[in-house]
């Protein structure tokens, strides 16, 4: 907790002027930090001196650090706004007792704060101190009785000749956006193949924006066999994107820059709209799975589309089922009970998506509604934790799918251990709609077949 940390002080000199006696930086009122306007005025002059030194035959080298709180979102909705902006105070005291004399750090605003690191510095030095801001934010924090786990993830630009404020600072968040890409809690160095990159991103977000109006999204549908009874018992419906210059574009590539971009709501919607329809002319017993995104929960607009997708489609509700990951659970649980309480009522399905990768616990599977819960595929090789959750998931009348089945062996322990049904590329890769009549029809003469051998 922040007792580990030792006391926090604040760096000799920090906050005031070296030639007056008043402060020099307080202006964001929540962490006492330097706000944008003042980390750019002084990181304005300290480019100035900077040039002015080199050009006198001396070497004075201006780095900024852009520094993100991974998983802060997630504590501040699950333990409330009062809550969050203690953790930010928290973050800021820490930042003050990691930095030398010199060093300026800020919040810009939200959970993003920036340090000037205005001396003569290299490489070594950076990552000396980025690796030290790195830890010493990670370490647990005791809010209000509740402890608290973020990270950081921090980007590092060294300001070139005729570099600007602005420009730096785009430069930092460049490279801040590759250490998050490359898996958060670590730190990258900018590098100008980064613009190349980030001009590409533009673009396609330029793209996405016009996809749906375009008509460029498409469903796949990943078939689910139910293990005891070996046959098919429906789909899993994936989003693609047939985009007209790269092809097939996975979720992966496109769904995080959709939420970023607003845009998960509508595309959401039509995901629904879409498997309902597609769904409704498959026989009786086999059901759609539709993933379903945070968002949606939390803007109120996921039981009226679900309403929608079903009147519209003639679907009947118990053959949708909603996918929801824990992240969904986090924040305001009352509110999404009350969600899932109306999606029940009209007859839907809910399963606990990705099982094991987040926050949930065996115990929490007793607090919602659920009718399946899916154990993610990085568990589908330990026993134990299939069995635990496969005997649990039981006693609690709820279905148990395994993701990411690959092999027949796989396939054999997971039926020995309790799942109720599983999906992977061992049983079928996720297909195109003109393929799902084949794959019905195979099952549907497999199934009579073994029937009439019993």
């Amino acid at each position: 907790m922040d007792s580990m940390i030792g006391a926090v002080r604040p760096a000799a000199g920090a906050g005031r002027c070296q030639s007056c006696a008043g402060p020099l930086w307080q202006g964001d009122e929540l962490t006492k930090l330097a706000d944008r306007r003042e980390f750019l005025a002084r990181l304005s002059d300290a480019l100035t001196v900077s040039a002015q030194s080199n050009h006198d035959g001396g070497e004075r080298r201006v780095a900024v650090m852009m520094i993100d709180l991974d998983r802060f979102k997630a504590v501040n909705d699950g333990l409330g706004h009062p809550a969050g902006d203690a953790l930010l105070r928290k973050v800021a005291a820490r930042l003050r007792s990691a930095l030398r004399e010199t060093d300026m750090p800020a919040r810009l605003g939200g959970d993003e704060f920036a340090v000037l690191l205005d001396k003569p510095v290299d490489e070594c030095v950076v990552e000396a101190i980025a690796t030290r801001l790195v830890d010493l934010i990670s370490r647990p924090y005791m809010i209000d009785g509740s402890v608290a786990n973020i990270g950081a993830s921090i980007g590092i630009a060294f300001a070139a000749p005729g570099t600007g404020p602005d420009d730096l600072l785009g430069q930092a968040d460049l490279a801040l956006y590759k250490s998050k890409a490359e898996g958060r809690g670590r730190f990258a160095f900018f590098e100008p193949a980064l613009q190349e990159a980030a001009r590409a991103r533009r673009a396609l977000e330029f793209d996405l924006r016009a996809a749906l109006a375009l008509g460029q999204f498409e469903l796949f549908y990943q078939p689910k066999i139910h293990l005891g009874e070996n046959c098919l018992s429906g789909f899993e419906a994936l989003i693609r994107w047939r985009h007209p210059l790269r092809g097939l574009v996975r979720p992966d590539d496109f769904i995080p820059m959709a939420e970023d971009l607003g845009l998960i709501i509508r595309i959401g919607e039509w995901v629904l709209r879409a498997a309902c329809s597609e769904a409704v002319n498959w026989p009786e017993g086999l059901s759609v799975a539709v993933n379903v995104a945070p968002a949606q929960f939390y803007t109120g607009s996921l039981v009226p589309a679900v309403a929608a997708a079903l009147a519209a489609s003639g679907l009947p509700g118990p053959r949708l089922e909603l996918e929801i990951t824990e992240t969904a659970l986090l924040r305001n649980g009352p509110e999404v009970l009350r969600q899932l309480a109306a999606l029940k009522a009209l007859g839907v399905k809910i399963a606990l998506d990705d099982f094991g990768t987040g926050y949930s616990s065996l115990t929490q599977l007793r607090s919602f509604p659920f009718d399946r819960v899916k154990i993610d595929r990085s568990f589908a090789d330990d026993g134990v934790v299939v069995r635990a959750v496969a005997a649990l998931g039981t006693s609690l009348g709820m279905c148990v799918t395994a993701e990411g089945v690959e092999t027949a062996e796989q396939m054999r322990r997971l039926r020995q251990d309790g799942c109720t049904e599983a999906q992977g590329y061992h049983l079928s890769r996720p297909v195109p709609v003109p393929a799902l009549p084949g794959i019905i029809r195979r099952h549907l003469e497999a199934s009579n077949v073994e029937e009439s051998n019993r």
